[in-house]
């Protein structure tokens, strides 16, 4: 018997919030090495919203905001403990590697598993991303 969807309250994934300590710096890199676009770039009150998203999704993104305060600014690049800040997928893992390295983005932990190939490396202030292309089930 196939799963029964579960209705939610919810009616999609927005932003996930990324500590940066410049913004203009950590969107150069999403922008310029990564390929993201920006989705929405509004300063009101002195604070500015700068979304940023892969081209095709842009109900889902990253909200690169600044950190303000010492606690705040102690997180920035680690506020996930050390664990992935996010997975982005591809269909040609070896041609995101070859671009990386053309970035000077260093690349490790590359791996292959049963149904996926993947690698790591880290944006400018040490957030890890993973990189994964899923391989389509034979039939």
């Amino acid at each position: 018997m196939p799963p029964r969807a579960e209705k939610s309250v919810f009616s999609g994934l927005g932003r996930m919030v990324v500590l940066v300590d410049d913004p203009d710096a950590a969107l150069a890199f999403y922008r310029g090495v990564l390929g993201f676009r920006v989705l929405h770039d509004q300063t009101a009150d002195g604070y500015r919203y700068l979304h940023i998203g892969v081209p095709g999704q842009e109900a889902v993104g990253l909200w690169l905001m600044t950190a303000t305060g010492d606690r705040e600014r102690e997180l920035v690049g680690g506020q996930c403990g050390g664990q992935p800040l996010l997975v982005l997928y591809t269909a040609d893992l070896d041609a995101v590697r070859e671009h990386l390295r053309g970035h000077g983005v260093r690349v490790w932990n590359e791996r292959e598993d049963g149904d996926s190939r993947s690698l790591h490396l880290a944006d400018l202030y040490g957030n890890v991303i993973i990189v994964a292309q899923v391989r389509e089930p034979a039939m």
